[in-house]
């Protein structure tokens, strides 16, 4: 893949490396978008799992370990294989991929990559369309070894919000933040988060931007590495 300076840069494949695996029968795609845009065309071999709508709000233990296990008894049944590369893509370089890539990584599967630049960056390279669907054979399961570490409830948050090394990160966008649209029971934010909605990670193409300018971005707020950072 391209070099954008990563201290991770197994998290992301380009499209590049993922044309060059295509018939690489270790990998499991799989197309986050909406049913409509998969049916219209999607990368040959692709499954489809649309993860956009599929949330929880209740992030105490019970529920949470009740939502997980639906999450990984999803992914076995519509064929997201933990034996193999699981590669996540949407049209960008979006909160679907990235949702499906957490989701993997709180099951403690480390062989995860989100497309870079998504369907749209495929698109762009000239990679081949197909409307034919997949028929998700089912996975064997995913194992039980949660990384609880990837995870923090409301009430630990609340205990957290006056200590200088914690940072609230919310990632929504401005109308959601400042509370003019409200998806939630109350409208606003979590107080003294700092804001910066997903998008900014992306540059005009909908890929993630080099790390110089993302930790430029990021140090500017006062998000700096020795800090814990949570994100919502």
């Amino acid at each position: 893949m391209n070099d954008k300076g990563y201290v991770n840069p197994q998290l992301l494949i380009s499209t590049e490396e993922l044309m060059s695996k295509r018939d690489d029968s270790s990998i499991c795609l799989v197309d986050t978008r909406p049913t409509h845009e998969y049916v219209k065309g999607h990368i040959p071999g692709a499954i489809h799992l649309d993860l956009y709508s599929i949330s929880l709000n209740d992030t105490s233990e019970k529920p949470f370990q009740a939502f997980m296990w639906m999450i990984a008894y999803l992914f076995q049944h519509r064929g997201v294989d933990p034996t193999k590369t699981i590669v996540w893509y949407e049209n960008n370089s979006g909160i679907r991929a990235s949702r499906g890539l957490w989701f993997c990584e709180y099951f403690g599967h480390e062989d995860v990559r989100v497309l870079d630049g998504g369907f749209s960056a495929w698109l762009a390279a000239g990679g081949e369309v197909s409307t034919e669907a997949v028929e998700p054979l089912e996975a064997p399961s995913f194992s039980t070894e949660a990384q609880s570490a990837t995870h923090i409830d409301a009430d630990a948050i609340h205990a957290l919000l006056n200590q200088d090394d914690f940072v609230v990160l919310d990632t929504r966008t401005a109308a959601e933040h400042y509370g003019y649209a409200v998806r939630a029971a109350r409208g606003g934010a979590i107080p003294g988060s700092i804001h910066i909605e997903w998008l900014n990670n992306l540059d005009e193409n909908g890929a993630f931007k080099p790390a110089n300018e993302l930790r430029a971005l990021y140090e500017s707020t006062g998000i700096t590495p020795e800090k814990r950072v949570m994100c919502y």
